[in-house]
């Protein structure tokens, strides 16, 4: 008999109802410190809410089944639970493969910060397993980190296949799958050996908290990453943690209409005499088609294209939706419009990273499809 769906898991997974009043949602446990029987006589292996929270507890263990790992730790922001994982497996003079089209904030942490501590990195185009295989045999390297779906070019890359070459390379394959959620893809199935997450989007998924999330299919490793956590403190309130529990109960039917809206979305603008590429990986002439089809059960609420003329003409696009809301971020129900180049991947302007001046993302939400497409047609007709 196969385990529970996902959709039970999301409600149900860490969530059983409390023991003391029949409380079907875990309660907030907003509270600093815990009464203990006796010097170390632990209730329930609380001392300290930075240490462990039952309401985060409640997260952890669901983001644990939905992931299909053995142990999940919540942060307090994406960019805390990327730091806390690279301190945690690095060490000064290791050497980390990335992307070349890596998340504009994980390359600032690459490049501003961690080559201080002497962690080097190198970006190489993912979607290449071969390019991967190559880099691998000329240097080693301690992690390779990868995006899939890329943001903001939304590339994709072959998981099993660079879980292959980094099992025989020895390097820990890390796979952040924010964008595509655990509803449409489990890394760690297809063998990766950490998932990292910024629980702000998807998961969260209404735009009203700020967390991460890192979960490891190997036990030991989460004990390290715990201990490290602990020492260091970005943990995820207690408040923040309900609000992405709550919002995870919904992921599932939240993720379909995402990604409807974004394929019609996708489909217009493929089609659009203003536009001159659609980046979308569930349309058939995009690159990454046949991987995604494959390693995914839909292909998500993100869509980027490329206006025609320059720069500026983009930036002009975003000004003038009415529907989509020009800001950073993405996955919450509403429908987002942003120039990745100005705004969330300035910081790797002038860098191999950097992204086409041209470029539009959008974060496709949940509200009607003929207002979305409304919207994004009178933008473009200027």
């Amino acid at each position: 008999m196969s385990g529970p769906g996902f959709e039970t898991l999301a409600i149900h997974a860490g969530q059983e109802p409390d023991p003391r009043t029949g409380a079907v949602v875990p309660p907030i446990y907003q509270v600093s410190t815990y009464a203990q029987d006796g010097v170390g006589g632990l209730r329930g292996g609380y001392e300290y809410s930075r240490t462990a929270n039952p309401t985060r507890t409640a997260l952890e263990e669901c983001l644990a089944a939905l992931e299909g790992g053995t142990r999940a730790l919540a942060f307090a922001s994406g960019m805390a639970a990327e730091d806390c994982l690279l301190r945690t497996v690095c060490q000064p003079g290791d050497h980390v493969l990335i992307g070349h089209d890596a998340y504009g904030g994980t390359y600032r942490l690459f490049d501003k910060i961690l080559t201080r501590w002497q962690v080097s990195y190198q970006p190489v185009p993912m979607s290449d397993a071969g390019a991967v295989r190559q880099a691998l045999a000329e240097r080693p390297a301690r992690v390779v980190w990868v995006e899939t779906p890329t943001n903001p070019l939304l590339s994709i890359v072959d998981l099993a296949a660079l879980a292959q070459a980094c099992r025989e390379a020895g390097a820990l394959l890390v796979v952040d799958n924010t964008f595509a959620s655990p509803y449409l893809q489990n890394p760690l199935a297809l063998g990766a050996d950490v998932v990292v997450h910024s629980t702000t989007k998807y998961l969260g998924g209404h735009s009203d908290v700020v967390g991460g999330a890192v979960v490891v299919a190997d036990p030991a490793l989460g004990e390290r990453l715990a201990f490290s956590r602990n020492a260091t403190g970005a943990v995820a309130g207690p408040f923040d943690a309900w609000l992405t529990l709550r919002g995870i109960k919904t992921l599932a039917v939240r993720m379909d209409r995402h990604s409807q809206n974004a394929a019609r979305v996708a489909g217009v603008l493929a089609t659009h005499p203003a536009v001159t590429a659609v980046l979308y990986p569930g349309l058939p002439s995009h690159p990454g088609h046949e991987v995604a089809a494959k390693q995914m059960r839909g292909f998500g609420g993100m869509v980027s294209f490329r206006v025609r003329g320059d720069e500026e003409a983009a930036v002009a696009v975003c000004g003038r939706t009415r529907l989509f809301t020009l800001g950073e971020s993405l996955g919450g129900v509403e429908s987002l419009i942003e120039h990745p180049a100005r705004m969330t991947h300035a910081s790797a302007a002038g860098s191999p990273l950097a992204v086409p001046g041209d470029l539009v993302r959008l974060s496709v939400g949940i509200e009607s499809g003929d207002d979305l497409l409304e919207d994004l047609t009178q933008a473009l007709a200027g």
